[in-house]
């Protein structure tokens, strides 16, 4: 009689046919300097986010007050509504290349973000990239969670009255700081229960946001008997020498816009079904859904200088101009979920991640969440709104310029110099294949610096029109300045390709 021998579990990752792998349990060594339960591998079973999530998940997050407010930006840096609208389309079309070509490691590997950059940074070097990125999270939270605060003032002033008129603290009406922390308190509500509840969250707010914006439309219309005269406003700079020096900057101000995402987009794609899924779930949802938010505050706009003689950019503060009470209403509910959406996903997922990656054994995604909660608010960020100039060309153009330096790195790692293979358990092994020097890829840092300086070194301001010297920080870089997410992306990928040859085939020395 022959015996019967029980097969041998597994040790290493397994591929599935669709080409996602996994660990199996126990694979990977108990040390909680670089592992807990919110960076591991997200098992295939739990990747089950469709096309329709990741387009929701993206019209939630494009359909937003600071969104709407780029097509005002540029028309009042001197375009006209066609220049402005053709700017944010192009910007978010190129985006769109980084961002699926980061998100592939998601649905393959099931992993997030600076565990994905633990590949080219190594597995302390990680921290590098995740620090910037979760910095300037943290900076965007507090911006949208101060917008979305004064939204909710707006609107309940006009319902009750007198808000406005309230004794002042710190500068702003009391009533004012607490629909700022209600609101504070309601995002970090929704985002400490979980991953899952987001996904739930954006698959209703999406439509939602998209019916408010179009209610609005409807309602200024309505009132103008018409859209009024803004689309015949001709450009004040042309379509010649004076337009392209404000065109590239913004554009790269505008592509800044979301190049945060294009960083941490594996932190949400880890959860997808496949490939398939998230290419089509975030072509069909981002650079559509920001051209078309474009057009609809472009005809909203121009419907209210027809109404009230004057162009309303802020969705609010024209929302505010109706004294019917349900109108107040839904509009403050559409507020309401449109900042949400977009602030919880864009700005909360990836620092929280980030902050885990700092002190796994400390800091798990939930206390990633509440600590981005409080620094959003230490730092007051909102502040870089207060100018189109200091919010397109200063804030937008330095963000932009550093992450598109970790963006090339990242890109020119897993696709040029790995080919998409990843050894799955060393990106959690300390003295494995991406252990590097003491857990630093001195190559990535060489590369980052490099096109960093590259990237912002020229960064300069208008006198008294921002915080760099006019000759730029390093003058004979300034011609680069306007050109930063480019210029950093690509010097850092090719420097990173150039220093590291075939060396990611191999484990280093």
């Amino acid at each position: 009689m022959t015996a019967t021998v029980p097969p041998v579990p597994p040790t290493g990752p397994i591929a599935d046919p669709a080409g996602r792998v996994e660990l199996p349990p126990g694979a990977l060594p108990a040390d909680d300097r670089f592992v807990n339960d919110d960076l591991l591998p997200v098992p295939v079973s739990r990747r089950r986010w469709t096309t329709y999530n990741f387009a929701a998940l993206w019209v939630g997050m494009a359909h937003n007050i600071p969104s709407w407010l780029l097509a005002s930006g540029l028309v009042a840096l001197g375009m006209d509504w066609k220049q402005a609208v053709f700017t944010i389309a192009l910007a978010n079309l190129i985006v769109l290349a980084p961002m699926l070509l980061t998100g592939h490691a998601g649905p393959k590997y099931g992993i997030p973000f600076p565990v994905l950059a633990r590949a080219s940074f190594g597995l302390r070097g990680a921290n590098l990239p995740a620090i910037i990125r979760a910095a300037v999270a943290c900076a965007w939270f507090g911006i949208q969670t101060w917008i979305g605060g004064q939204g909710i003032f707006v609107l309940l002033g006009k319902l009750f009255g007198g808000w406005a008129e309230a004794a002042k603290v710190g500068g702003q009406p009391w009533t004012l700081w607490v629909c700022f922390v209600l609101f504070w308190v309601l995002e970090l509500a929704i985002i400490y229960r979980g991953m899952e509840a987001l996904r739930r969250f954006e698959n209703w707010a999406a439509p939602f946001v998209i019916v408010g914006a179009l209610v609005l439309l409807a309602w200024i219309a309505a009132k103008a008997g018409g859209l009024g005269p803004l689309l015949d406003q001709p450009s004040e700079l042309g379509w010649g020498a004076d337009f392209w020096p404000v065109f590239f900057p913004s554009l790269m101000g505008m592509i800044a816009f979301w190049s945060t995402l294009s960083l941490n987009i594996p932190d949400f794609t880890r959860f997808g079904a496949g490939q398939r899924a998230q290419i089509w779930g975030q072509t069909l949802g981002l650079p559509t859904t920001m051209t078309l938010f474009a057009l609809l505050s472009v005809f909203v706009t121009s419907g209210s200088q027809a109404v009230y003689g004057a162009a309303v950019w802020d969705p609010v503060a024209l929302a505010g101009k109706t004294d019917n009470v349900f109108g107040l209403l839904f509009a403050l509910v559409t507020v309401l979920v449109a900042t949400i959406s977009v602030n919880i996903a864009a700005n909360v997922v990836s620092p929280a991640y980030d902050l885990a990656n700092l002190a796994p054994r400390l800091v798990n995604f939930r206390r990633g969440a509440l600590i981005t909660g409080v620094v959003g608010v230490l730092i007051t960020p909102w502040k870089l709104t207060a100018t189109p100039e200091l919010y397109i060309f200063t804030w937008l153009g330095l963000v932009g310029g550093l992450l598109g330096t970790v963006a090339g790195i990242l890109i020119a790692d897993y696709w040029l110099v790995r080919r998409t293979v990843l050894d799955l358990p060393a990106l959690y092994t300390p003295g494995g294949r991406y252990w590097y020097t003491s857990g630093w890829n001195l190559r990535a840092v060489a590369a980052f610096t490099v096109g960093g300086v590259l990237a912002i070194g020229g960064s300069h301001s208008a006198p008294g029109k921002g915080p760099f010297p006019s000759e730029g920080l390093i003058p004979f870089l300034r011609p680069l300045a306007d050109y930063g997410w480019a210029v950093g992306l690509m010097a850092s990928l090719v420097l990173y390709v150039a220093l590291m040859g075939t060396r990611g085939s191999r484990t280093p020395a």
